[in-house]
């Protein structure tokens, strides 16, 4: 009898062990300076007790060897580094699924860059609250897609630095490409915004409107509204008074705020 309950309870610490084993986000960080390997790893176990560090790595070859070694859940990874660069480092793991976060000092073009592709990216000096949230949005999110590294990977060679015609949506079962000339308008959904596209099709994206402003504000999106940010490409009409709304053209009716009516009327230089 006693044997027996012994038993048991090797067998229960057993599956808490696995359990709390199997809970863990195992994560790789490479980057060619050792202090700043050294700050997230020392940052991570701090604030993010359900990460645990297993390899990290100042040598691009071998933080290669490490993610094909270990399969991490996830990888901090910084892009400019001697012998391989952030790029190059994924291009030969392509067969291991990860989730991956940007380390970079890089300037405002690049930000927008990891945003228009829906990678994440932390910015040095790395802020504590981002590294949560950036943890949190792994915790909860697939692995980062081929599609998004390609989209990203593109938009840094291009000369120029022009944005691209797409943007990547996150939605809970993965990311959606969209052509940014399709979008007619962006409707707020709490900490979510969903896209009114052309030919009658919605998305539901994982951002709030706040973040798909700052994305789209330079190509021809307005926010009119708090509700609201529409592409003034798809305007109609616009209807003064005082209850200022515009028509889109899907037929859509949406309302302009007080505060927004003489924006709208200066970009397009009306009377």
């Amino acid at each position: 009898m006693r044997m027996e309950k012994r038993k048991e309870r090797e067998l229960l610490f057993t599956f808490r062990f696995n359990k709390y084993i199997h809970t863990m986000t195992r994560a790789i960080i490479i980057d060619d300076e050792p202090n700043a390997v050294g700050l997230l790893a020392l940052r991570l176990s701090q604030h993010c007790s359900r990460v645990e560090v297993i390899a990290s790595c100042t040598n691009s070859h071998k933080g290669v060897q490490a993610i094909l070694d270990h399969q991490p859940d996830v990888v901090f990874l910084d892009i400019e580094m001697p012998q391989l660069n952030g790029f190059q480092i994924l291009e030969a793991v392509a067969g291991v699924s990860f989730s991956l976060v940007f380390v970079t000092a890089y300037d405002k073009f690049a930000l927008k860059a990891f945003r228009y592709s829906a990678v994440d990216y932390l910015l040095k000096p790395i802020d504590t609250q981002e590294l949560i949230q950036a943890v949190q949005r792994v915790e909860k999110q697939q692995k980062t897609v081929p599609e998004q590294l390609e989209h990203l990977k593109q938009q840094f060679i291009s000369p120029g630095k022009t944005f691209p015609n797409r943007i990547a949506l996150p939605y809970q079962n993965g990311v959606a490409f969209v052509d940014i000339k399709d979008i007619i308008y962006c409707e707020s959904d709490d900490n979510y915004t969903k896209f009114h596209l052309s030919e009658g099709h919605h998305h539901l994206a994982t951002k709030s409107l706040r973040e798909i402003q700052e994305l789209l504000e330079e190509r021809d999106f307005l926010r009119v509204h708090r509700q609201y940010l529409i592409n003034l490409n798809h305007i109609k009409k616009f209807v003064k008074g005082e209850g200022s709304y515009v028509v889109m053209s899907n037929q859509q009716t949406i309302p302009v705020s007080r505060a927004q009516k003489d924006r709208l009327m200066e970009r397009f230089g009306w009377l």
